[in-house]
């Protein structure tokens, strides 16, 4: 196992090999994998051919990029980039795999869109061994034909927001458009604004700048447990429920499985009576906004509008398993309300679904609710021809979007050292801004410090400090210092998710451990072009000894 990380992670410290890498050069690195891989007739893409376009113009795009061209910008020896490819084709399997650390980075599509690559000219992509798709018994939308989409084929960039011109994907843009579409007088502005158990004002990029322009909104209401940093705006706050008062199936991360699998759990508690089912408020304020008097939105009513058309829509839809079969006869046969009759639905007409009595063996999720422990569909199989949905029908491994943004990352070979760059990390007790008012999960040290090397500690003028400032283009913080050397020199990181000192938040516990918002030093225009993602690793800083006033 090899590790590329700026910081010496636990993962690192288990894996064979820790390669530090410059922040945002990932796409670089992966790059001169690749050149090396057609230099020395690695490349063993055999096993699709027929099922990919683009092979040779990866072979001339990576011309630009080989290892002596990269590793002073990347930080790791064109030796060690040799080695790393030769390595990568030895192996009998093996896989390149990143997740958001390689998507929140200058170059983030660039990056991901390589690891792809680099799994195909190995060999391992949809083999077993490497990386290969899952077949979740609630598909993924990107891998099945859609009603919204032309000839039922995935897109994106159908529209572009208002004001940066970020692309549409599935319908969203990325959250650090948010605050500019608020602020931004104009047709189109946003004017109101719902938040579900969300907490941007501390979690989203430039997150200044959005707590600065929720007041401005003629309204906005939180379906929340907490007054939070983002909540406390709110004209309205609708309490939700807790985890444990709902049931549970984890649908979307099926899609990212190792092995085919599906579990339903129920609820451990009832709800309090008489409080409203998350679902039946998002109903109600959904029937609000489409027109209708508070006291004439009926959930039940709205739901059975929502489902009725949703089911319509699929039979109308070519290669549909509801294609042609009676509307009626399909919601009469669908179990529940809600988002569980939204999953018997799914799970019915998904890949192990009884299809509504076309397959009388095939699951259900009342089937699957009666497996306490869970159903297991064996290992993964490879099935690529089942999931692409481009218009060709082929993986297309040199799409335009990418070739277009190769330019961008060339002109990055020429701009040398940027001095102290910044990198988030995380941490297994919070996950982004929650868990922090739970006691148990911030007891211990201080976890919101900045690492730090202890050679820029040295050049810094930091030996000994306990506390510094960290300054970009966007703002500064003052933290508290770590000086470890499981950072590479010249990487600083602040952990994702704090800064609970806001005024108006009433979270207690975690107001006790505030710690500091890294997202403050995230400037809103620093993005990865093709995605419109903001960078939050790879932000240039400058660290300084905080000195009396």
């Amino acid at each position: 196992v090899v590790v590329v990380d700026p910081r010496r992670t636990k993962t690192a410290e288990r894996a064979d090999d820790w390669v530090p890498i410059q922040p945002g050069t990932d796409a670089l690195l992966l790059l001169a994998i690749a050149h090396t891989l057609f230099a020395e007739k690695r490349v063993r893409a055999e096993a699709l051919e027929g099922q990919i376009n683009g092979l040779f113009d990866v072979e001339q795009l990576v011309e630009d990029f080989s290892p002596a061209a990269v590793a002073d910008v990347c930080r790791i020896p064109a030796a060690k980039i040799i080695e790393l490819a030769r390595d990568l084709s030895d192996a009998r399997t093996a896989c390149v795999y990143g997740r958001i650390g390689t998507c929140n980075q200058e170059f983030g599509t660039l990056a991901s869109w390589i690891i792809d690559v680099l799994n195909v000219l190995t060999g391992n992509f949809d083999k077993p061994g490497g990386m290969m798709f899952s077949d979740p018994v609630v598909p993924s939308l990107t891998t099945m034909p859609h009603p919204d989409f032309p000839g039922g084929k995935f897109s994106f960039g159908r529209w572009k927001s208002r004001v940066r011109g970020a692309p549409e994907v599935l319908g969203q843009v990325p959250v650090s458009c948010l605050a500019e579409e608020i602020a931004t007088p104009g047709e189109g502005q946003i004017r109101a604004l719902i938040t579900i158990a969300g907490n941007p004002v501390v979690s989203a990029p430039d997150c200044g700048r959005l707590d600065e322009a929720l007041p401005g909104l003629d309204f906005m209401v939180s379906v929340d447990n907490w007054v939070n940093e983002t909540t406390r705006h709110a004209d309205v706050i609708l309490p939700g429920q807790s985890p444990l008062e709902q049931p549970h199936c984890d649908d979307l991360l099926l899609g990212w499985a190792v092995r085919n699998h599906a579990k339903w759990s129920d609820p451990v508690f009832e709800p309090p009576a008489g409080q409203p089912l998350e679902w039946e408020i998002l109903l109600k304020l959904a029937g609000i906004v489409s027109g209708a008097a508070p006291e004439e939105a009926d959930p039940t009513i709205l739901d059975d509008l929502f489902f009725t058309g949703l089911i319509g829509a699929l039979t109308e839809a070519e290669a549909h398993p509801l294609a042609g079969r009676d509307v009626a006869e399909i919601v009469a046969a669908t179990e529940g309300r809600g988002p569980d009759r939204l999953v018997d639905l799914a799970i019915r007409t998904g890949p192990q679904g009884d299809h509504y009595g076309r397959r009388p063996t095939g699951l259900t999720r009342a089937k699957l609710a009666a497996q306490p422990n869970g159903v297991d569909f064996g290992p993964l199989e490879p099935r690529l021809g089942e999931v692409l949905q481009t218009p060709s029908g082929r993986m297309e491994l040199a799409p335009e979007y990418i070739l277009g943004d190769l330019d961008r990352l060339r002109q990055r070979l020429g701009r040398g050292d940027e001095g102290l760059v910044l990198v988030s990390r995380r941490h297994l007790r919070s996950n982004n801004s929650w868990l922090h008012n739970v006691p148990k999960l911030v007891s211990g040290k201080d976890r919101c410090t900045l690492l730090m090397h202890p050679e820029d500690a040295d050049r810094c003028g930091l030996s000994g400090e306990q506390h510094a400032r960290i300054e970009s283009r966007a703002g500064a913080l003052e933290v508290s210092l770590e000086v470890s050397d499981e950072m590479m020199p010249g990487v600083v990181s602040l952990p994702h998710g704090w800064g609970h000192d806001l005024d108006g938040v009433q979270l207690q516990v975690a107001a006790a451990h505030a710690g500091v918002n890294n997202n403050l030093l995230a400037p809103g225009d620093l993005v990865d072009v093709p995605s419109g993602n903001a960078v939050v690793n790879g932000i240039p800083v400058a660290v300084s000894p905080i000195r009396p006033s």
